[in-house]
């Protein structure tokens, strides 16, 4: 049950967002107020809303801000939000993932594929990708929650599936019906966890040679700045000295 893992730059570069707050309450807003339109208007009573809160609230988002994206869900005449994932293939046939919540298909369909054509990757059709990933719950956790053995010991009592342990944090992934019952279990014992989502986890990654990382990058850094996309999954690999060699 215990590994080491590289899956920060299987996911994406960590901080990637967190450089850009507006930008990442922005998303996080929509994502409470999709939440909420699709259950109760209460996170106690609607566990994608408790959810999205949840995250939320770990980067410190402010309860007001939090509580507006809330009413949203229940104002006449309020903006609506398609749900759209969007695969395709990056630069070393890297396969990538792309969640989306829109009001408007066709400028996000648009962007979505100026970002790959202008990055090395191409478009293609929906599932074309998606059988290599299996979805599942992702839990996060920062190094300073506790030591490998403490976390994995904590992680097997809340009944989750797998940990990977590195300097970098630890990454606990549950069954995706389990999430809630799982994270609750764990901040029980290690504390509030950095995040708590629903993710797509490659079945095998992809080695990502040097010439073709950069590019890379700047694909995934050009889907997560569009306002509409939520998240960005990758089966690629990056190892520490292609990292180190991009600066």
């Amino acid at each position: 049950m215990a590994g080491h893992s590289k899956f920060k730059n299987i996911m994406h570069r960590k901080g990637a967002q967190d450089k850009k707050r507006s930008a990442q309450f922005s998303k996080l807003s929509r994502e409470i107020t999709v939440a909420a339109k699709s259950g109760m208007p209460d996170p106690d009573m609607n566990p994608r809303l408790r959810l999205a809160v949840n995250n939320a609230k770990a980067v410190s988002m402010p309860k007001d801000n939090i509580q507006r994206a809330i009413d949203k869900a229940a104002a006449a005449g309020g903006e609506d939000y398609e749900e759209i994932r969007y695969e395709g293939y990056g630069p070393g046939g890297v396969a990538i993932i792309v969640e989306a919540l829109t009001d408007n298909r066709n400028r996000t369909a648009t962007n979505v594929r100026t970002a790959f054509s202008k990055n090395g990757g191409n478009l293609a059709a929906s599932g074309a990708v998606a059988h290599g990933f299996e979805r599942k719950g992702l839990i996060e956790y920062p190094a300073t929650a506790g030591g490998e053995e403490q976390v994995l010991e904590a992680a097997i009592e809340a009944g989750a599936d797998d940990v990977e342990s590195s300097e970098d944090g630890h990454t606990i992934w549950t069954a995706m019906e389990s999430l809630h019952e799982v994270a609750g279990a764990l901040e029980k014992a290690l504390g509030e966890p950095e995040s708590v989502k629903l993710a797509w986890k490659p079945g095998l990654s992809v080695d990502v040679a040097e010439d073709d990382a950069g590019t890379l990058l700047k694909l995934i850094d050009t889907l997560e700045e569009d306002d509409d996309v939520q998240t960005v999954w990758g089966n690629y690999e990056l190892s520490d000295a292609v990292m180190e060699s991009l600066g």
